[in-house]
């Protein structure tokens, strides 16, 4: 019951924080999706800096490990999101701006998640 709990908090602050970037962020003149591709990239340095740092100290508390992966980057960050503004882009016939956002979250994300194994190294 305590994990759920650290879930729905985690969850509950990561989407009020996803909310108020979305506020901030809107689509530009080229209708790329800042909001969601930032806040997935943020989640996936968080996670990186998670699991980088179980590797460096070889634990983490459980209960922050499940406040942090589960409930705050599954509340924060927003596959869903992604999955549709990438199909509205194609329907839009925006197919340039389609790979740009799909590609560019992918291999930027990969690369956050990795910067962020290696700010622990730097930082534990």
């Amino acid at each position: 019951m305590k994990q759920l709990l650290l879930v729905f908090l985690g969850g509950g602050i990561g989407s009020a924080i996803r909310f108020l970037i979305g506020k901030q962020f809107t689509f530009d003149s080229f209708h790329f999706p800042w909001a969601t591709f930032i806040v997935n990239l943020i989640g996936s340095f968080i996670i990186g800096i998670v699991f980088g740092y179980m590797l460096v100290k070889g634990k983490i508390a459980n209960d922050l490990f499940v406040f942090l992966v589960a409930g705050f980057c599954g509340g924060f960050t927003t596959y869903s999101a992604f999955a549709h503004e990438s199909i509205s882009l194609l329907k839009a016939g925006q197919t340039q701006l389609f790979l740009t956002y799909v590609l560019s979250s992918i291999f930027i994300g990969f690369f956050c998640v990795w910067l962020g194994y290696m700010a622990t190294d730097l930082l534990f």
